[in-house]
C-alpha cells in the first residue's frame, strides 16, 4: 500500500515528541513492504527552532533516520495536493497539521477520494480546547487514531469521528535500546520540555527537590525552559543541558543510572492512562524508571516495570532504593524491556495500523458506538 502522512515535522523533534513515533512507524511500514511519503511544512515552528538552536545541521540526519521514507517539504502556496494524493491508499493526518489542510483533505475524501483518510490525535485539546476539535471537524475522515483509551472515549462521547481506534505511541527500538560500554556521567536524568506550566509544580516536587535532597548529579534536557525554571534548577544544583536531539537520547540514558517520568497535568486529570512517549523510550533503553503519580488504567505495563511513588518524600526513597540496590535496578530493567518488546514497539503499531486499514477497507461505514470500533483498540 501507499501511505501518505501529513505532519507538523518528521525532520525536527524540537518540542515535537510526535516526530519520535512518526519516524519509527513510517520506517517500520517501509520494512513491511509499503511505500511511505511524509509531507511537512518547510516553515513549521519545530523546524525553525531546531535550526535556531542547532544550526542547519540539526535537520541533516533526518533522512538517515528513516531510510526508504520519502520526506517532502512544502509551503501552503506550493503544495500540490493532486500530486501528493496521487495513487495514495492511506492518508494519515496528524492533529498538529494546519487547519486549512485538514479541511481540504476531508473535503477531497468526501468528494470521492479513493484513499482511506485517518486523523491522528496525540494531544489533549479534545478535552481542554473543545472549540478546536468540534462535531463535524472530521466529517470527511474515515476514522481517527487516538493515543489512549481515555481519548477514544472522549471522541465517542462527543461524536467526533465515524470510527475511532486506540493507537498508542511506542518505542522506536531501532534507535531506543540498551547501549553498553558507556560510562556514567550522572545519577539522574530527565529528558522533557518545561512547556506551558502544565507540570511545573510536579517537576519541582518529583524531580528538582528530590535530586537536591539526595545530592544527585542530575542532568535535565529539553526546551522552553523560561529563566525562572532555569534559575530553579541552578538553585538546586541541577545541570540544565538544553535541547537534546531525540536520536541522541539513548546515549544520554545509557550514561545515567535512573530516570523519572513526570506527566503533564491534563493527562493525569483529564486523560488518565496515557503516558508520554518517554516512558516507552526509557524502558526500551534499559534504564530504571521512577514515575510521579499517573494511572496506568489500561494496563499497558505489567507490575514491576517502574516504581510509583505518590509524593516527593516517596520519590526520594524510591530513587535512593534504585541507586543503592543493584538487584532492584536490574529487575526494573528486565521487566521494562520485556514489556516493550512484547507489545510496545513501533513495529507493533505499524502492524496494527495495517490491520486497521484492512478493517476499514473491508467493512461498511458504521455508526459511532458500535462494537466494531473497539476491536482494533489495542495491539
Amino acid at each position: 500500500m501507499k501511505f501518505v502522512f501529513f505532519c507538523h515535522a518528521i525532520s525536527s523533534c524540537w518540542n515535537n515528541g510526535n516526530a519520535h513515533f512518526i519516524r519509527g512507524v513510517t520506517r517500520e511500514l517501509v520494512n513491511l513492504g509499503h511505500q511511505v511519503i511524509v509531507h511537512e511544512p518547510d516553515d513549521g515552528w519545530s523546524r525553525l527552532n531546531a535550526v535556531r538552536d542547532g544550526g542547519k545541521g540539526a535537520l541533516m540526519d533526518a533522512s538517515a533516520l528513516v531510510p526508504g521514507v520519502d520526506i517532502r517539504g512544502y509551503l501552503e502556496f506550493t503544495l500540490d495536493l493532486d500530486e501528493a494524493l496521487d495513487s495514495a491508499d492511506v492518508v494519515v493526518v496528524h492533529e498538529w497539521t494546519a487547519e486549512w489542510l485538514v479541511e481540504e483533505l476531508g473535503t477531497r475524501r468526501a468528494s470521492g477520494g479513493t484513499f482511506q483518510l485517518l486523523f491522528h490525535d496525540t494531544h489533549h485539546r479534545a478535552v481542554t480546547a473543545l472549540e478546536q476539535i468540534d462535531e463535524g471537524h472530521l466529517d470527511g475522515f474515515d476514522g481517527a487514531l487516538v493515543f489512549g483509551e481515555a481519548l477514544r472515549e472522549v471522541y465517542l462521547k462527543r461524536g467526533l469521528a465515524h470510527r475511532i481506534f486506540t493507537w498508542h505511541e511506542a518505542a522506536d527500538t531501532v534507535l531506543f535500546k540498551p547501549l553498553h560500554g558507556s560510562g556514567k556521567n550522572c545519577d539522574l536524568i530527565w529528558i522533557g520540555n518545561w512547556g506551558d506550566e502544565e507540570r511545573s509544580a510536579e517537576l519541582r516536587e518529583f524531580l528538582v527537590e528530590p535530586a537536591a535532597r539526595l545530592g544527585l548529579a542530575t542532568h535535565v534536557y529539553g526546551v522552553r525552559y523560561p529563566e525562572h525554571a532555569q534559575a530553579l534548577l541552578r538553585s538546586h544544583g541541577v545541570n540544565y543541558c538544553g535541547w537534546l536531539r531525540n536520536q541522541l537520547a539513548p546515549r544520554a540514558f545509557a550514561q545515567a543510572r535512573v530516570t523519572v517520568h513526570v506527566p503533564r497535568t491534563p493527562y493525569v486529570r483529564a486523560l488518565p492512562g496515557i503516558p508520554t512517549i518517554r516512558v516507552f523510550e526509557a524502558l526500551a533503553c534499559g534504564i530504571p524508571l521512577v514515575c510521579s503519580p499517573w494511572s496506568d488504567c489500561e494496563g499497558l505495563f505489567p507490575p514491576g516495570c517502574y516504581l510509583s511513588p505518590t509524593s516527593g518524600a516517596e520519590m526520594c526513597e524510591a530513587l535512593a532504593d534504585v541507586l543503592n540496590d543493584d538487584d532492584l535496578a536490574c529487575d526494573l530493567i528486565t521487566k521494562g524491556l520485556r514489556a516493550i518488546h512484547q507489545a510496545h514497539t513501533c513495529r507493533h503499531r505499524a502492524v496494527q495500523l495495517v490491520k486497521i486499514v484492512e478493517q476499514l477497507s473491508s467493512s461498511n461505514t458504521v455508526n459511532i458506538g458500535e462494537p466494531a470500533q473497539a476491536q482494533a483498540a489495542h495491539p
